[in-house]
């Protein structure tokens, strides 16, 4: 079952959990996310320490944020009530076999590391409780939204901070089995990758009926923009919304016909299923790595 953490990425709601230091391990693209969405939040830039091993992105962050960073990982993870392992999966092994001597504390981990499983987490970490989280590439631009495992370890109030800080940028909803962070992964992990050849796709067939370039492109983006906005705010689900905008004998029902005509609901489903079967497929192959 799919739980709303009650996060929604509103700046209207500043953070109330996170009173100590928040340390991120990687200062790539999704920890300068989180990070500027947690200081718009209210967040004290003297509240979080990032490390990287890249003097310019250290200098980046400290000149855009103002907080502190360094290029050990076991200082930030030393200095922090919560440690959120932002580097890429494919190193997370190391990282955390190399971080588990420093958080004797028993700081709350949070790992945004695609496709790594609690389980082999907990083990490099000497057996930490540990939240998964699978945010989205839009969360970038502070509209994501998150998927959140917990191992049966993390308390009540560890799981409410780690939902508050992956809320600051887009809504974070929990899972109850892992498996199902999978699925997470195949819907709205890879799920942007899905619009975007949508857009790609309107795009070009408007393209080829004969609409310049440039129009053709602003009324597929702004298209889907709009209608995503209407989904977000909107009290009816997405299936009445098609039905409100589908007239019969008219435009919409006829391009509808010839999608359901070529069975899209099915190809859009074996699609997903594709995306999970690989993901469970790369976290296998980085548990053994």
């Amino acid at each position: 079952m799919l739980q709303d953490s009650g996060t929604d990425g509103n700046l209207d709601h500043p953070m109330t959990m996170l009173t100590q230091t928040l340390g991120f391990i990687g200062g790539g693209n999704m920890a300068r996310s989180l990070i500027g969405g947690l200081i718009a939040r209210g967040i004290k830039p003297e509240q979080i320490i990032v490390s990287d091993p890249a003097p310019t992105q250290r200098d980046g962050l400290s000149a855009e944020f103002g907080i502190r960073v360094t290029d050990d990982n076991s200082f930030a993870a030393r200095a922090s009530q919560v440690v959120v392992l932002a580097v890429k999966p494919q190193e997370l092994r190391s990282v955390a076999t190399q971080l588990a001597p420093s958080l004797t504390h028993r700081p709350v981990v949070l790992s945004v590391a695609a496709g790594i499983r609690a389980a082999d987490l907990r083990k490099w970490l000497g057996e930490l409780p540990v939240v998964r989280c699978m945010p989205n590439r839009p969360a970038l631009n502070g509209a994501g939204v998150t998927g959140l495992f917990a191992t049966s370890d993390v308390d009540s109030s560890a799981k409410e901070l780690a939902a508050e800080i992956l809320g600051a940028v887009g809504p974070a909803l929990w899972v109850d089995l892992e498996a199902q962070m999978d699925v997470v992964t195949a819907v709205s992990g890879s799920g942007p990758a899905y619009f975007f050849l949508l857009i790609e796709m309107l795009e070009a067939s408007g393209t080829q009926l004969g609409l310049p370039a440039e129009v053709a492109r602003r009324l597929a983006i702004e298209t889907a923009y709009g209608a995503g906005i209407m989904a977000k705010t909107a009290t009816e689900s997405p299936a009445t919304l098609r039905e409100q905008v589908t007239s019969k004998g008219g435009t919409t029902e006829a391009a509808l016909k010839s999608l359901e005509e070529a069975k899209v609901r099915d190809i859009f489903a074996d699609a997903v299923a594709a995306a999970a079967k690989r993901s469970a497929e790369l976290a296998e192959q980085l548990s053994k790595q």
